[in-house]
């Protein structure tokens, strides 16, 4: 069984990149480009993790995390903000929300798949 990673990011150039890298490493992938389409994609996709950025077209990436950890049934889904908000405390409210991992923009490919496969208990 391959993992399911939603990416949800509004800039095609990060989407792009992250959709060829996480299927490169096996993973089933599906994009949102907005909260509101991230939290309609959560329901039918049932996604094992989520590369989750902050700044999104309506609700933002913090209420997409606030939203997931509050649905009972979707508490066991890792979520992973990656962001160019980097600031201490962005990064305190990510941690604040339960993410799972808090990785700023620029990043490298090496530092995502680690973190993800990580996450999932993958073997690389």
């Amino acid at each position: 069984m391959s993992h399911r990673v939603l990416i949800v990011d509004d800039d095609p150039s990060i989407v792009v990149a992250l959709e060829f890298l996480m299927e490169q490493n096996g993973f089933e992938v599906l994009v949102a480009r907005s909260g509101e389409e991230a939290i309609e994609s959560i329901s039918k996709f049932q996604p094992h993790l989520i590369l989750l950025d902050i700044m999104l077209p309506g609700i933002d990436g913090f209420e997409v995390c606030e939203i997931v950890r509050l649905k009972p049934d979707w508490r066991e889904i890792k979520v992973v903000f990656l962001t160019a908000k980097g600031s201490e405390e962005d990064i305190a409210k990510g941690m604040v929300l339960k993410a799972d991992a808090y990785i700023v923009k620029p990043f490298t490919n090496t530092q995502v798949v680690e973190t993800v496969n990580r996450l999932l208990k993958r073997d690389a």
